[in-house]
């Protein structure tokens, strides 16, 4: 058993991988200023309030808790927001990075498992992506995990840190009692979006480019279930606590589904309408972005379970209706259909 730290756990991903790590028996420690998390997510373990860019309160979490090793999620995370306002995304995702690795230092906690993002690759030549393709970013928060992986290296040559960076695909779903989900102000991601509008919460869905070289026109990309990125935390940290090296891996299912394919399969899993409209094809949308992530796999054992896109949505739908099916925009059709 293990004492982790977890940046930014009350998030999405965050707050699934500690209740995966204390499922696996470790101890939990969320660090998270509560910008974008909820502090209702928090379940398997303390939080402490405060920013990764403020020295002082690591140094005294780091003296308070005998800690182990570091998962480290806090972020900005809004590609457009990010080319919008670049400063603020240096600001806190290197800056605070940075912070966060020389604290480790000097607190003598050398194990880090970070939080890493597709975007690193930006627009690929070829797919399905492997971890040797040429890293690329298109945009500054992509550009902002690059920086991070590569300032991971140098404190690994440095100071002895070893790392595992794992570059996340589509993250999708939520656990499956529902307990903690997919909650984001703004909501950006496109199966929340198709759920807000199965739901009533939005009159339609934008479909952004419709005339790609594809089956059915529209983009197609990698999704993975939440659970399983989870899970593949928990095998990462165990990899370094056992003496494993510094490595960045793929996390991702190997196949893709279009934006028509996600907004079929929301139809049928929630029984509802869901006005979808197409619109034109957003700066920088790749055609598709589908990844290998067979080196996970030989490394620590990992591998996507939830494959079918059903599943996903379904595990994502019990959790809208949990956390927003008592607004009155909720249609009564959609909860009839997810309790047939």
């Amino acid at each position: 058993m293990a004492s982790i730290l977890i940046t930014g756990g009350a998030g999405y991903i965050g707050s699934h991988c500690a209740k995966a790590l204390a499922e696996a028996g470790h101890d939990v420690i969320v660090f998270d200023n509560l910008s974008s998390g909820h502090r209702e997510f928090v379940r398997w373990g303390p939080l402490l309030e405060g920013d990764i860019r403020d020295s002082r309160a690591l140094e005294a979490l780091f003296k308070t808790y005998r800690l182990d090793a570091v998962m480290h999620f806090a972020a900005l995370a809004y590609v457009g927001e990010s080319v919008q306002l670049p400063g603020r995304y240096y600001d806190v995702n290197v800056d605070g990075t940075r912070v966060l690795l020389d604290t480790m230092v000097r607190a003598g906690i050398s194990l880090i498992v970070f939080s890493s993002s597709c975007a690193v690759y930006g627009q690929p030549d070829s797919v399905p992506i492997v971890e040797s393709t040429r890293c690329d970013p298109i945009n500054p928060y992509g550009f902002t995990k690059f920086v991070c992986e590569r300032m991971m290296d140098d404190f690994g040559q440095a100071y002895g840190v070893r790392s595992v960076r794992l570059r996340y695909f589509n993250a999708v779903g939520a656990e499956e009692t529902g307990e903690i989900g997919e909650d984001h102000n703004p909501e950006t991601h496109l199966i929340p979006l198709v759920l807000e509008a199965a739901s009533g919460l939005r009159s339609t869905v934008q479909v952004f480019g419709t005339d790609y070289d594809t089956p059915d026109g529209t983009a197609i990309r990698d999704y993975v279930h939440v659970s399983d990125l989870a899970q593949a935390h928990v095998l990462a940290v165990e990899h370094l606590l056992a003496g494993g090296g510094s490595i960045a891996l793929n996390l991702a299912c190997g196949w893709g589904a279009s934006v028509r394919e996600v907004v079929d399969a929301a139809r049928a899993v929630t029984g509802c309408k869901i006005d979808a409209r197409d619109a034109p094809r957003r700066p920088g949308d790749p055609a598709i972005l589908v990844a290998d992530a067979t080196r996970a796999r030989d490394l620590l054992g990992w591998s996507a379970k939830r494959l079918d896109l059903a599943t996903m949505i379904g595990d994502a739908w019990r959790w809208h209706l949990r956390r927003f099916g008592k607004r009155e925009t909720m249609k009564v059709a959609g909860l009839r259909a997810f309790s047939k």
